[in-house]
């Protein structure tokens, strides 16, 4: 256990924590936003875009809607809107930054309590021109929505390498949204994001077919199900792992790993991905980060029968 209580850090890697200093505090401040580890070498910054607040019934399309409603109930949960994390990273290994995903910015202007990676950043004394590669685990609006804010681009360095799997960049070009459960609304959003955001970054786009090495022990590998070109980064250092799994693994997949998100384009393929992806975490001990686990989302599958428990870290602060 002393390297868990060593690893997991709240302030104490200085190259990523500059908020301390006079007048570098956000507005919201006080909020939680982020939280620091280390993974071997690898230093891993969590930080909090907000949260966002979709119907509840999204979380479990295909569930019975009284098994769906005994479940919220058992978590005190409201039977109307589920409070989803947006929980990007920022990773630094070796000479470069690597900002995993960037948030929802501001493209649904009625979820208003997300959209802060930007000043987020900024209060942890991260400027955008110091990130070197950008990965994104996949392009709905929630994970593009940041690189898409007025001003972001001008900020960023003009060499950034965005790394995305080609089958996700494929996909979007004439995007099937049949078998998901996205109301038309969010639908057309999400179409008119990506199409935005491969027009704004074509020449950094660095695509990658199945898997690629970002980093020295930082690795993006598409699993596909959730979207065609879904991944998830890897993270190895020093004997210890780490992987940011995106939108693979929900709060409520440990209970019910067969729901489907209403965001799911393949719901049966991102079942299986989902299973295979948690069986992997409780077998190896990596740790668990992913976009809509609750803040600061860094803790540990376990197998509990024929389902999964999370195990949330202690907060070290």
């Amino acid at each position: 256990m002393n390297h868990v209580i060593r690893n997991i850090q709240q302030t104490t890697i200085e190259s990523l924590d500059n908020a301390s200093r006079p007048g570098r505090a956000a507005p919201d401040e006080l909020v939680p936003s982020r939280y620091a580890l280390r993974v071997g070498e690898i230093d891993v910054l969590v930080i909090s875009d907000g949260v966002v607040t979709p119907p509840a019934e999204s979380m479990a399309t295909n569930a019975d809607p009284a098994v769906r409603a005994a479940w919220l109930d058992d978590m005190l949960l409201s039977h109307d809107a589920f409070d989803w994390a947006l929980n990007e990273v920022v990773v630094r290994s070796g000479s470069q930054t690597i900002l995993i995903d960037s948030g929802l910015g501001a493209e649904v202007p009625d979820f208003k309590r997300a959209g802060h990676l930007v000043h987020r950043l900024e209060a942890a004394g991260i400027d955008l021109s110091s990130v070197t590669d950008v990965v994104l685990t996949h392009m709905h609006f929630d994970h593009v929505g940041g690189l898409l804010v007025d001003g972001v681009k001008e900020r960023l360095r003009p060499d950034l390498r965005i790394h995305v799997s080609a089958a996700e960049v494929k996909f979007w070009e004439a995007p099937d949204f049949s078998r998901t459960g996205m109301p038309p609304e969010l639908a057309e959003i999400a179409r008119q994001a990506s199409k935005r955001f491969v027009k704004e970054y074509r020449s950094q786009l660095r695509i990658f077919e199945e898997q690629h090495e970002v980093a020295p022990g930082v690795v993006v590998t598409r699993t596909g199900g959730h979207t065609p070109g879904h991944s998830v980064v890897r993270l190895k250092s020093g004997g210890e792992a780490l992987m940011f799994a995106g939108d693979a693994v929900f709060p409520v997949s440990f209970d019910h790993p067969e729901w489907h998100n209403g965001f799911e384009h393949d719901p049966e393929e991102a079942t299986r991905v989902r299973v295979r992806l948690m069986r992997e975490l409780a077998e190896t001990g990596a740790w668990l980060v992913a976009t809509h686990m609750p803040f600061p989302s860094v803790g540990r599958v376990a197998v509990a029968g024929d389902l999964f428990r999370w195990v949330p870290a202690w907060w070290d602060y």
